[in-house]
């Protein structure tokens, strides 16, 4: 049976300096290196998940690393991996604030909407 592994690399997180990956990086051991998140979509048609972090010296290595420890069973089709330096997130404190404006539209909530029975991923 053939496997194919399709490496995204850097896409549009911008250039391997940007991404961490640029060639003859300063990070000389695992403890310098950085770290990275990996997300792993299982089937086609679902999302990526977040699975783990772990530290590599470039995106390359984070991407191999990541189907080494993350997909040992054939678990994945798809390996996202992106330096956690370039996550940010927004304050749990604040969420009340920060969502509330999405109870006045309540045509968005699931209720509204009937979903045919083929479909299993929602």
């Amino acid at each position: 049976m053939n496997q194919f592994i399709n490496k995204n690399l850097y896409g549009d997180y911008g250039d391997k300096e940007q991404a961490g990956g640029a060639e003859g990086s300063n990070h000389n051991t695992a403890a310098e290196w950085p770290l990275w998140e990996v997300f792993i979509r299982s089937k086609a048609g679902l999302d990526h998940k977040h699975v783990g972090s772990l530290h590599a010296a470039d995106a390359e290595m984070a991407i191999e690393n990541a189907r080494d420890v993350y997909t040992r069973r054939l678990e994945g089709i798809s390996i996202w991996v992106v330096e956690s330096k370039y996550i940010h997130a927004s304050d749990p404190a604040t969420a009340d604030s920060m969502y509330e404006p999405a109870n006045d539209k309540v045509y968005r909530h699931p209720t509204f909407y009937n979903l045919p029975d083929e479909l299993t991923h929602m």
